[in-house]
C-alpha cells in the first residue's frame, strides 16, 4: 500500500516511457491508455504483461502535469534525446496505420487502366458500365505476397512479410 493509503505509484520510469509513446505517435492521453491496452508491441515496450494493470487516462494526465510544475519534461526529453543520439539512434514521430492484407481475385486491368487508377481518375469505358466499376476497389492498395512480378519488364521474385 501507498503510505496515505490507496494503490502504490505507477513506476516512474513507465511513466516516462508513456510520455515517449505519447510524444512519438501524437497520442492523447486517452488513446494512449486505450493503445497500451490493445497494442502488444506497446506493452512490450513498457515491460507490461497481459494481466498488469495500466495506467488510466487520469493518472498519465497528473503524471505530466507533475513533470511541467516541475518543470522537468523539458530536461528528461533533452537528456533521453541525448541518450539515443549518442546509442546512434534517432527518435522520430511515427504514424498508427490498421492495414490488413487480404487475398484478392486478379485484377486484369490493362495498361492504360492501370495508369488511370494511379491518377485519380476513372478509366473512361467503365463510366459506360456500372456494374464493373462497382466490381474496381480503386482507392485499394496492392502488394505481391510470395509470388512473381514483373517490375519494368524484369521478372522478379517480391515477399512480404
Amino acid at each position: 500500500m501507498a503510505p496515505g493509503g490507496g494503490r502504490p505509484p505507477y513506476d516512474p520510469v513507465l511513466m516516462f516511457k508513456i510520455m515517449v509513446l505519447q510524444a512519438l505517435y501524437g497520442l492523447s492521453d486517452d488513446q494512449t491508455e486505450f493503445q497500451i491496452q490493445d497494442r502488444l508491441s506497446f506493452m512490450r515496450f513498457l515491460g507490461l504483461g497481459l494481466g498488469d494493470r495500466v495506467p488510466d487516462a487520469k493518472t498519465i494526465w497528473l503524471f505530466r502535469e507533475h513533470l511541467s510544475q516541475a518543470k522537468a519534461m523539458e530536461k528528461l526529453f533533452a537528456r533521453f534525446d541525448k541518450h539515443l543520439t549518442d546509442a546512434g539512434y534517432l527518435a522520430m514521430g511515427g504514424q498508427i496505420v490498421d492495414a490488413t492484407i487480404v487475398a484478392a481475385p486478379k485484377q486484369r486491368n490493362t495498361k492504360e487502366e492501370k495508369e488511370d487508377i494511379k491518377a485519380g481518375k476513372v478509366p473512361r469505358h467503365w463510366k459506360d458500365k456500372p456494374a464493373r466499376l462497382r466490381q474496381k476497389d480503386r482507392d485499394a492498395r496492392w502488394t505481391v505476397k510470395f509470388s512473381k512480378a514483373k517490375v519494368d519488364g524484369i521478372l522478379s521474385v517480391t515477399a512480404v512479410c
